[in-house]
């Protein structure tokens, strides 16, 4: 089964991570200079280094749709510089996944493939996409809305080690991003942590830093440039996170789902039958 991604941050690589080890193929597509924080378990930085491996998985990028669809049938995520997702008219996949996260749809459609997934805010299920999954921390984290939508955005980050908008770093104005530490490190309260046009962007809790945006990126003031871990655990920059695996799980219920995958669900008439054959009755779990 062949499913193309649109996004390949860290949510869309917990997503292709799932579905992956599940054994399917799949080709990610992201921006040419991708705006990811959580870089060290983000696909999207085979777009800036060639290849990148997450927590085993190796993903490549590739220049077009046929060496895109050579690299998943050989047991590589493939990524490719192509925010509009134009190789899905290439590619023919059997899914067609938007985890871009903007929190409304950039031109996904229920005709771009036979199975249709959007990712957080924006989606309406047979709507503009087949189902939608949930993205917001909390209690419905993962669920899929077969009707219906996502819970909208509150622009609030979700609740990590007690801290909540206080872990996030933005940039300070607009320009081009200097990052002055690096993921992994730990830093303080009052640490600068990158520039932008000459004004610092400085950590306002103690933490590791789980992600930054890399050298170069141009950012506008106040967009997200970076997050701080207050957990202090260094090795979870490696890894992808409960929510990315979480939503990953979602995405793959909705997929098997709706490719019947899995069979279909009318096995009670079936076994009312066999019942009724044996002359026997079920109280309990026990005939």
């Amino acid at each position: 089964m062949l499913v193309v991604i649109r996004g390949a941050g860290d949510i869309a690589t917990g997503i292709a991570l799932r579905l992956y080890r599940a054994g399917m193929q799949i080709v990610m597509c992201d921006l040419a200079q991708p705006t990811s924080i959580r870089r060290t378990v983000c696909f999207s930085e085979a777009i800036r280094l060639g290849e990148t491996t997450i927590e085993g998985v190796r993903g490549v990028l590739c220049k077009d749709a046929e060496v895109a669809r050579l690299a998943a049938q050989s047991a590589c995520v493939a990524v490719m510089a192509d925010p509009e997702a134009s190789c899905v008219s290439d590619l023919h996949p059997d899914v067609v996944v938007d985890a871009i996260l903007a929190k409304r749809n950039l031109g996904t459609t229920r005709g771009m493939a036979p199975v249709v997934i959007g990712v957080g805010p924006g989606f309406t299920a047979q709507v503009d996409v087949d189902a939608a999954v949930e993205t917001m921390r909390g209690h419905y984290l993962g669920r899929v809305y077969y009707t219906g939508s996502p819970l909208p955005n509150t622009a609030i980050p979700g609740l990590i080690g007690g801290y909540a908008g206080e872990r996030v770093l933005r940039a300070p104005a607009d320009g081009t991003f200097t990052p002055c530490v690096e993921i992994g490190d730990e830093v303080k309260a009052g640490t600068v942590c990158g520039t932008v046009a000459g004004q610092p962007m400085v950590a306002t809790i103690d933490g590791v830093v789980r992600g930054l945006l890399q050298e170069g990126v141009s950012v506008t003031r106040g967009m997200k440039s970076g997050d701080v871990d207050p957990r202090c655990h260094p090795e979870y920059i490696t890894m992808a996170s409960d929510k990315a695996l979480a939503v990953g799980g979602g995405v793959l219920e909705a997929i098997l789902n709706l490719t019947a995958f899995l069979g279909t669900h009318d096995a009670a008439p079936a076994i009312d039958a066999v019942i009724e054959a044996a002359d026997v009755s079920i109280v309990g779990g026990y005939a």
